[in-house]
């Protein structure tokens, strides 16, 4: 509940720019603010931690996807470190539900780079190689961290629902299950793994994805370089009162 506090995950969005559907999970108000009540985003967190940690036991694969720039080093660190997959520039359309075309475009990258690290391109006359390189160059800031996929993921980790509003309704058009933050500007009923809380905050989308990136390390088995943080436990304590203050990171900027 501390780190939940410190990261600012309680504080969610200008009153006028909520949801409602997210009421059930609003603590109180502050300065025109919604604080988010913790001990739910405590114990959905663990219901997500649990769903993920049993994907990966059965062999499944995760995506971790946040493009919003709070969220895009979160995004890639912690999937690189569960040896997951991830999307933080640009959601391509059709990631998940044109596969087949993406799966070509992850093929012509890897052929580019072997060309390339073969000396091929080095054949070819000085604009014609750029030009090459360039396209391999923009495949690569798209599709480097789904490359070795090899397929549709088993489950998504989405960091901002309304910024990833596209590979919402993909996922959900396929039957894939959606893990995600869902700010009190969020619409809760899209996610099948709702966890409550702010998706502005850097240190709050850290947190979370440091936590679900823990559950595919748990499920794996394997032991990864500072991992450090057990899963999350149902919370029994009662809930405090948050002191009214102004959040240092969420600026609830408009998308």
């Amino acid at each position: 509940m501390k780190e939940l506090l410190e990261a600012g995950v309680h504080f969610g969005h200008q009153m006028r720019r909520w949801n409602p559907k997210m009421a059930k999970y609003i603590f109180a108000e502050r300065n025109g603010i919604y604080i988010v009540d913790l001990q739910k985003t405590l114990r959905l967190l663990g219901v997500a931690y649990e769903f993920v940690r049993q994907t990966v036991q059965n062999g499944g694969k995760v995506l971790f996807v946040g493009t919003k720039k709070q969220s895009q080093q979160a995004v890639e660190q912690e999937a690189l470190r569960c040896q997951m997959f991830y999307v933080n520039q640009r959601w391509l359309g059709g990631t998940l539900t044109n596969y087949d075309t993406i799966s070509k475009s992850i093929d012509r990258l890897k052929k580019l780079e072997t060309d390339d690290a073969n000396g091929i391109l080095d054949n070819f006359v000085k604009k014609e190689a750029m030009k090459l390189r360039r396209q391999m160059q923009k495949l690569n800031t798209n599709l480097s961290g789904i490359k070795e996929m090899g397929g549709l993921p088993d489950a998504v980790v989405i960091t901002d629902t309304n910024k990833e509003e596209i590979a919402v309704l993909e996922a959900k058009k396929l039957g894939i299950p959606i893990v995600a933050i869902v700010d009190t500007n969020c619409d809760p009923d899209l996610i099948d793994y709702p966890i409550p809380g702010n998706d502005d905050a850097i240190r709050s989308n850290n947190l979370i994805c440091r936590a679900l990136a823990d559950a595919v390390v748990d499920g794996r088995g394997i032991a990864t370089e500072g991992q450090d943080q057990p899963a999350p436990q149902d919370a029994n304590e009662e809930s405090s009162v948050i002191e009214a203050e102004e959040p240092e990171e969420n600026q609830s900027e408009e998308e």
